[in-house]
């Protein structure tokens, strides 16, 4: 009788330089080397200490000591920070949450350079849909009040769980900010609730609580990265967009995804199938035409121009397959 067919096992990128035949958990640090600016600031030497130690932009040495690295040239301030992050160096097709992928550092990157340049971010509730590893809900958590790391599967979310505790104390937040839940898709929102009354199964530490929910839909921002790799996935990634997006505050999501190309046998060439069906469901400004005066639901998305986010990470090659997206919801009435 023959054995049970091994999954078939895929590896991100990210991960080419680790040890090759190592299997189980590996953790590796990722690190920010960060210039704030090349343009003349005008702020005294006191005055950006104290903003750097209030945001939490911090040089720390060997003890945990604060320094503060300069070069030469009194306009370039240098921040270098990392995060450890523990992940398998590959996993099987359903667990791929376990890797670190390109577009979670890309979008990491953005988070930061908002934090950094502005205060969007600032005390905000958020939401990251299909968080893999955790690390773009992490970073967020310098800044957000209320991070609401998602995905499913207990082994994924065990893994967040480490990598929350691992960053915990370089990063300074207090882990009753970051919730670690599970969200499937398919099940669509609100998730569905467990009892912790004796006469039913204890509800387990990724269960949502009512009040979580409640605060969940009163998220502003809304994160994803690399979940645009099948259509069904995609599918069931706008199903859940659209009931989030409609309920309690305005929202706005930044999804980073890489165009994967295929060749297909039906084109005859080298496409991106799954970037295509994605973008079908980004409406623009197109006109709708009916003869009902109905609302219909519309996702409108804005590219957004990697050149004037700076890579920090090095972790890495951005390359030219990633992209960002600020994806808004409205309805729009037929004419």
């Amino acid at each position: 009788m023959e054995g049970k067919k091994e999954e078939e096992q895929v590896m991100s990128e990210v991960h080419l330089g680790c040890p090759p035949g190592f299997s189980g958990s590996y953790v590796s640090h990722f690190t920010f080397s960060l210039p704030s600016t090349d343009m003349p600031d005008e702020r005294s030497d006191d005055q950006l200490k104290m903003e750097m130690s209030s945001s939490q932009e911090i040089i720390l040495d060997e003890d945990g000591d604060l320094l503060l690295t300069r070069r030469k040239n009194k306009n370039w301030r240098y921040l270098n920070y990392g995060f450890t992050i523990r992940h398998n160096i590959t996993s099987s097709l359903g667990n791929v949450g376990l890797q670190v992928w390109r577009a979670a550092l890309v979008l990491t990157e953005f988070i930061w350079h908002k934090s950094l340049t502005s205060s969007d971010f600032n005390d905000i509730i958020a939401l990251e849909l299909g968080a893999g590893t955790g690390l773009v809900g992490i970073a967020l958590a310098r800044v957000a009040r209320t991070v609401f790391i998602t995905d499913r599967g207990m082994e994924v979310l065990d893994n967040c769980g480490a990598n929350v505790q691992l960053n915990s104390g370089l990063l300074k937040f207090h882990e009753p900010s970051i919730h670690i839940r599970e969200l499937d898709w398919k099940e669509g929102w609100p998730p569905n609730l467990q009892t912790c009354d004796f006469s039913s199964q204890q509800r387990t530490r990724y269960s949502w609580a009512s009040s979580e929910i409640e605060e969940a839909e009163r998220a502003t921002l809304l994160l994803a990265a690399d979940v645009i790799y099948s259509d069904e996935l995609t599918d069931s990634l706008f199903s859940i967009l659209e009931r989030l997006m409609s309920r309690g505050s305005e929202k706005v999501l930044y999804l980073a995804m890489e165009k994967r190309y295929n060749f297909s046998l039906e084109e005859l060439d080298v496409v991106a199938n799954g970037y295509a069906h994605f973008r079908s469901f980004l409406n623009g400004d197109e006109e709708y035409e009916g003869h009902d005066d109905a609302l219909l639901p519309c996702f409108v998305g804005e590219l957004i121009d990697l050149g004037q986010i700076p890579q920090y990470i090095r972790e890495y090659e951005r390359g030219k397959d990633l992209e960002i997206w600020k994806i808004t919801y409205c309805l729009k009435r037929l004419k």
